[in-house]
Formats: structure tokens, sequence, C-alpha cells
């Protein structure tokens, strides 16, 4: 079933404006809730934030009037939109519950999206990147679980997604120059390409911005280390993503390209929602977004003198974005690429980097001192006797991260120990398995 926004009927922008109650509807009820429809409100809370930052962008670098008025117009909009996704998250959930569905939101947003990547080097960068993010879960959730919440963490996610430990995140902190990846262009790429590469910058920027802001809401001085460790990894995926989007990309092309973007997430969402009250959020979000990409597409072709035509596929998108379990396909990409570390644009196994990689002095910079996100597994087992992990499809596919293993098997890889030394001494993370 194909989907062309640009063929449909939205809501003229002069009707598109709500009042503050209408804006301010029910949220959802925290324990009832579906985790794919608390996933689905994360997601296109970020989408809308997004949106919102790309229009003040592009109006500091617009000196034309008329397209500031149609910015300006436009993203008032998208702040209304955004108020009424975001105000669906309910006060009562707390920020870790919070945190755990935006970790699932990663896992299983990205999984798809790589699943559906047509260009294999895109496919690798979301790979890559969705392993970090399963890891996380499987932090946060063992956090969860100290801080008395009272439920687990797959009372959040439910059976969809499992909580098992990713690539270490110990090992996600590497030197700045190795986040950076190889742009795609416009021109040559597949346009499912260029809506995954928009969706997932959206998705991490957004989460990115959530740590920023609530990761110094905890109390308890290990949760507010491991907040601070997991936000310095969010901000490296965002330049990891960011860097493949085309950078000469005309700026009101852009701004269209974003439009369709959030046509193809609403339609989505509303295709694939299964609560009436929230899916009628999103058909009516639809509505307005077929408006704003119209306006966005009227403006490129008078000022840029660029046809639409030229650029959206003519028979539309074929298949909406779901929300599904990727527990397999999440196994299989941690037995092909656990081990993979990044040099410049390139992913290699952390073994074959050499001895004197920038890698492993950003390593010992960062990780002197101890690690908040080993130390919370650590004083997971010290304090109640074992790992927090959810898992419905058997052991972990890597033996030496399957809790059945030693305490340094379960935390480090060995083949990663046995080649993460430093130069200059032992590295952080073979001090860290002596003293587990």
């Amino acid at each position: 079933m194909a989907f062309n926004p640009l063929t449909e009927k939205g809501i003229p922008i002069e009707r598109q404006f709500r009042s503050w109650s209408e804006l301010a509807s029910q949220p959802y009820d925290t324990r009832d809730v579906h985790p794919y429809t608390r996933c689905r409100v994360i997601l296109m809370n970020g989408i809308e934030v997004e949106a919102i930052i790309n229009s003040h962008n592009a109006a500091r670098r617009i000196a034309d009037t008329g397209i500031k008025q149609m910015l300006a117009l436009v993203r008032k909009a998208e702040q209304q939109q955004q108020k009424a996704v975001n105000w669906l998250i309910p006060g009562s959930e707390s920020t870790i519950a919070n945190t755990i569905g935006y970790e699932q939101v990663a896992v299983d947003l990205t999984s798809w999206i790589a699943r559906h990547e047509p260009d294999p080097y895109l496919n690798q960068v979301y790979e890559f990147g969705v392993l970090e993010d399963y890891d996380h879960l499987y932090r946060y959730a063992n956090l969860m679980d100290l801080m008395g919440e009272r439920r687990k963490a797959e009372e959040i996610t439910g059976d969809l997604t499992e909580v098992l430990p990713g690539r270490p995140t110990i090992f996600h902190h590497r030197h700045p120059h190795d986040e950076l990846r190889r742009p795609m262009t416009v021109e040559a790429s597949s346009f499912q390409s260029i809506l995954n590469a928009l969706t997932v910058v959206s998705a991490e920027q957004q989460t990115m911005n959530f740590y920023m802001n609530s990761g110094n809401r905890p109390e308890d001085p290990m949760a507010r280390s491991l907040y601070l460790e997991i936000a310095m990894v969010e901000e490296q995926h965002v330049s990891h993503y960011e860097s493949i989007l085309d950078p000469s990309t005309p700026e009101l092309l852009n701004l269209a390209l974003h439009e369709y973007n959030e046509c193809w997430l609403y339609w989505s969402c509303m295709e694939t929602e299964t609560n009436p009250r929230i899916k009628q959020v999103w058909e009516t979000h639809l509505a307005m977004e077929i408006e704003h990409l119209r306006l966005a597409c009227e403006m490129m072709k008078e000022v840029d003198r660029i046809d639409p035509a030229d650029i959206f596929p003519k028979e539309g998108v074929s298949a909406p974005m779901t929300f599904e379990p990727n527990k397999q396909y999440v196994r299989d990409v941690l037995a092909r690429t656990v081990t993979n570390s990044a040099s410049d644009s390139q992913f290699i196994p952390v073994d074959q980097l050499p001895a004197d990689h920038r890698f492993f002095d950003y390593q010992a910079t960062v990780n002197a001192g101890g690690v908040p996100s080993e130390d919370v597994i650590r004083r997971h087992r010290e304090e109640l006797g074992g790992e927090y992990r959810f898992s419905t499809e058997g052991s972990h596919p890597i033996a030496a991260l399957d809790e059945s293993g030693t305490a340094e098997g379960t935390i480090y890889m060995e083949t990663i120990e046995r080649h993460a030394r430093h130069g200059h001494g032992q590295h952080p993370a073979q001090n860290q398995t002596e003293n587990a």
C-alpha cells in the first residue's frame, strides 16, 4: 500500500492552530500503554523537535522576509504539534522509566531502519549504532532495578525487546574523529535512505537532548554518573548519524525533505497505532504535515527552481515504518559485529586497531578512575545477587557475554580484553576486569 503525501489534501495552515486545552490532552496511562504506543510518542516528539530546530536554523541563514514568514508560520504549528505529542507522556512516568522507553525506541527503530536500508555502507552505520543502544537499555534496566522502582524494565518494554548486554558501553568511547561517516548525496541515494537518515538523526538528537536535560535529575551518585557517561555516547551517536546526511543540500530542499519525512512517519504511526485516541492525534498531525510539505515545495519551486517531481518518488512511499520485535536480528548483528570499533569512517574489529591508535588514548583518559556503566552491573551483582536480564530467545549469542560465564567474561569480550592495552601501561578496561 503506497502513500504519496504530494497527492493528498491537508488542513490549510490558517486552520491549524489550537487552544491550550486542545493541546494539553489526556496523557496515556504509564502502566497500561502498549510499549510501541509509548515508542511512537517518544519518536514523534523527537521528530517535531528536529523540525523546529531545523526551521530555526534555516531562519538564521535566510534573508528573504517572505521565506522567514513562511517558516515562522509553519514553525508555530510544529511547536503546537510537539506540545500535543510530548504532553501525552504522563508526569507520573519517572525519568528512569522514560529512559527505558527511549532506549527501546533506539533499538527497535534503528533495527527496522537497518533492515530496510538499501545502501550497504549505511546498513553498517545503523548496525554499529544499534548494538550500543542495546547495551544502554541493559545498563539502565539494571539501574532501574537498583533504584527501587517496584517494577522491572520488561514491564515497560513488554516481551518485544530483549534486555541483554550489547557492545559494552565502556568500549563506546572513541576519539571524536572516529565518529564521522561518509555522507550520502541526495541525487544518488535511494529515497528510502534519505528518509531513514533523517529519522534516525532526529531520534538520536532527541535522546541526546533528553539526557542533557534530565540526566542530572536522579539523586543517587551512581545513577547521575551513568546518565553522564551514556549522555556522552549519545552525542557521539548524533555526530555518527548526522555525518551521513548530504551537506550540500539546498536550504529549501532540506526543509521539504524534512516535511516529507514527517508525513511518512505520521502516516506510519496512523497505520500501526492500536490506541484509538492517540491514532487520532497521528491522523490530525498528518493532515497538517501534508500542508506543510505543500508550502515547502511551493517555496522550493519558486525560489530555487527545484521541481518536487524531480526529487520525490512519483509513486510515494510503499511501506510504513513499523515498531516491531527485532530480537533475532539484533542477535545476528551481535554475533557478526560485537567486537567492531571505528577508525575514521570505517568499522573494523577492535583487535585490528594498531596499538598506538587514538582509541586507546581516549579510552585511557575518559575511563580513568572507574566506569559508571560497569559499576552499575557490579553493584547489581553485589546487592541483588546477579544481573538483571530479560531473554525470550535463549542464551546470549556471545559466549563471553553469557551470564553463566565468569564475571570477567560477562562484562568483557575476550578479544577486546586481549587487545585493548595501551602502550603506556594497562588500559582502564584491564584494571576494571582485575577488580571485578
